[in-house]
């Protein structure tokens, strides 16, 4: 066997540059790059190999200013190219890798493939303690790192150069697994990055992975034709399982041909265009009337590609009706068996080619179910239209005016990106999109920060698309350092800053549980009260964006903000418009609950009047499906 001498960190690099992910004939390059911030504990290991050889093998190194910003950049790509394709984190001992703690559980929550290579104390332990370990009095081979395995898919700790051989195609096989992947991590010790070893040249040979697309089972595909053909009132949810699989052509032959109305959540927003007779929009606690009044007496529902969380299922109460049966076409067992589902293991598109090949022959739903769907969609098309008009030009801007102003002047196709606080709900009720890839809200985890960064994902996986973040003054403060990242990489897209001076959305949920208004607003420490009910704090968010490399303005009405857009549109670089809005307002709930408990003891009169409402809610959630006989 032929080998080759390298360093651990150079057989890695070598490795991920020969690996690629394969889809409908269609190859990828499964590692697109490197995101990387050194330290003592990486900076001779994994950054001299990028130095050495990531020219040569065509494996970019970027610079970010936060590592947990480089995991949200590399799973906000992995998203937007369907998880064909990724990228590689690396981040020195301590800090540097536990910063990317909250990124790869979000990562893994959403079912994104990210690689993180964060750097691990002395695998020989002769130095120990080293700077920014954490010692364990009965474990010596502890390590800050082991924090990685509960929000990794994937996780191993390299101590021998061999290890690799069976470790790296392994990482490899997590990745491009639809049904498993998520956070892959490998944890390099410091030593380890900079020893040799004698590598087989198969090793760094291309390799090709399939990512699979499982047909269903045929007694599933009987027993879910049976209950599609006895329903009255079936519904489609649509999750981002349409998007991954690229199934959106084929749900919506489907749904049209049958009849059957499709409804969305936040990751498959978008699958079906909003204007399709049978898209009835956002359902669940964000959700809208139609979607809504739809699922309260749906007897079928067909769930696909959806992890069913509680904002999309009113915590266990969107659906009423006592019959009711969910069937979960899905790739990931667990999710395809919730709320005593029909377990419709397969992959979305052939799991939808199947069912219409099957129901050949099936009129569909009755005319008056139809009507009554197209009398819903006009209703709420109304209300969404609505709630997106300003009521004049120079009135004060309102956030969900913002929201309709800006996609009517990007459009339908222009990616629209935001994760934390009230937009994601009301983006999800009044953002009309006409392309699969136009809406990329993170919602699985909800991490704050994670916008500016997914704006950056994006961007290298779609340079010429159009991209608009949408970001509140609270998410913004906690993590706008990759603007400049952004400004380096000469990269194009523009910001909302949307300010309300405070975390809006968490003080609507505190006053909606009787609480007032505390701590929630961004507010001067008040010295009589010792509270934080001063005045506001100001912060000159133009300024602030100027000063990291942005070209900004400030539009506190509606013709400011049309010209801002419109200036905006002709200047090239990263663009942050601030708009104030008021701390009340957004979108309001429509047939729809959600589990926030209250306090059940309490002084306060509001909060015991919130407890009686919030117990009125728990009447309507469903404790257990009974699920198919």
């Amino acid at each position: 066997m032929k080998t080759i001498r390298l360093t651990v960190s150079q057989a890695v690099i070598r490795f991920l540059a020969m690996q690629y992910s394969m889809l409908d004939g269609q190859k990828t390059r499964l590692i697109a790059g490197v995101w990387g911030i050194f330290g003592h504990g990486n900076v001779a290991g994994l950054g001299q190999a990028l130095e050495e050889y990531g020219d040569q093998l065509d494996m970019p190194t970027y610079r970010p200013q936060n590592e947990q910003a480089m995991v949200h950049t590399a799973a906000a790509y992995a998203k937007h190219t369907n998880r064909r394709s990724t990228f590689a984190c690396t981040a020195s001992i301590g800090p540097g890798s536990t910063n990317m703690l909250t990124a790869a559980a979000g990562a893994t929550i959403n079912r994104l493939p990210v690689l993180l290579l964060p750097s691990d104390y002395f695998a020989n332990t002769l130095p120990n303690p080293v700077l920014q370990q954490l010692e364990h009095p009965i474990e010596m081979d502890s390590s800050v790192n082991d924090a990685f395995r509960l929000v990794s898919k994937f996780y191993t700790r390299i101590t021998r150069a061999e290890q690799l051989l069976s470790a790296l195609p392994e990482a490899m096989r997590v990745l491009t697994d639809p049904a498993e992947t998520g956070a892959v991590t490998i944890s390099l010790p410091e030593d380890v990055q900079t020893e040799s070893f004698d590598f087989p040249l198969e090793l760094f040979e291309p390799r090709v992975w399939r990512i699979r697309r499982p047909v269903p089972e045929p007694e599933m595909l009987e027993t879910v034709v049976k209950l599609l053909k006895k329903a009255k009132r079936p519904l489609i949810i649509a999750g981002g399982g349409v998007m991954y699989s690229e199934a959106n052509a084929a749900l919506l032959e489907f749904s049209t041909t049958y009849g059957i109305p499709v409804c969305e959540s936040q990751a498959g927003k978008g699958a079906t265009p909003w204007d399709h007779a049978m898209n009835v929009g956002a359902l669940g606690a964000s959700g809208g009337l139609a979607a809504n009044v739809l699922a309260r007496d749906a007897d079928v529902v067909l769930a696909i590609g959806t992890r069913l969380g509680d904002f999309l299922t009113a915590s266990k109460s969107a659906f009423q009706n006592p019959d009711v049966q969910i069937i979960g076409l899905n790739i990931v067992p667990m999710d395809a068996a919730k709320l005593a589902g029909v377990s419709y293991i397969a992959d979305a598109k052939r799991g939808l080619e199947a069912l219409n090949e099957a129901l050949k022959g099936y009129k569909g739903t009755s005319s008056s179910y139809q009507k009554e769907i197209a009398k819903l969609k006009l209703e709420w098309d109304a209300i969404v239209t609505g709630y997106r008009t300003p009521e004049s030009s120079h009135s004060p801007t309102s956030q969900t005016a913002v929201i309709g102003m800006v996609n009517e002047f990007f459009g339908g196709n222009a990616t629209v990106i935001c994760a934390a606080g009230s937009m994601p709900g009301d983006l999800l009720k009044l953002w009309r999109p006409t392309d699969p890839k136009a809406y990329h809200v993170e919602y699985g985890f909800s991490c704050m920060g994670y916008e500016i960064p997914a704006a950056l994902g994006i961007k290298l996986a779609q340079p010429k698309r159009e991209v608009v973040v949408f970001i509140g003054d609270g998410t913004y403060l906690m993590m706008n350092s990759e603007i400049v990242t952004a400004v380096a990489e000469g990269l194009d897209f523009t910001i909302i800053l949307v300010d309300n001076k405070g975390y809006g959305s968490i003080r609507r949920l505190q006053m909606e549980t009787g609480s007032p208004s505390f701590n929630n607003e961004l507010r001067h420490r008040d010295k009589k009260t010792g509270r934080t009910d001063g005045k506001p704090v100001i912060v000159d968010f133009v300024k602030h964006t100027e000063a990291m490399g942005a070209t900004s303005w400030h539009a506190s009405t509606f013709i400011e903000l049309e010209n801002a857009l419109l200036a905006a549109q002709k200047t090239k670089g990263v663009k942050a418009i601030v708009v104030p809005v008021s701390l009340e307002g957004g979108a309001r709930g429509f047939e729809s609950w959600w589990d926030a408990p209250v306090a059940a003891v309490s002084s306060q009169k509001s909060v015991k009047q919130s407890r009686k409402k919030y117990e009125a809610g728990l009447q309507k959630q469903r404790k257990f499906l009974k699920g198919a006989a």
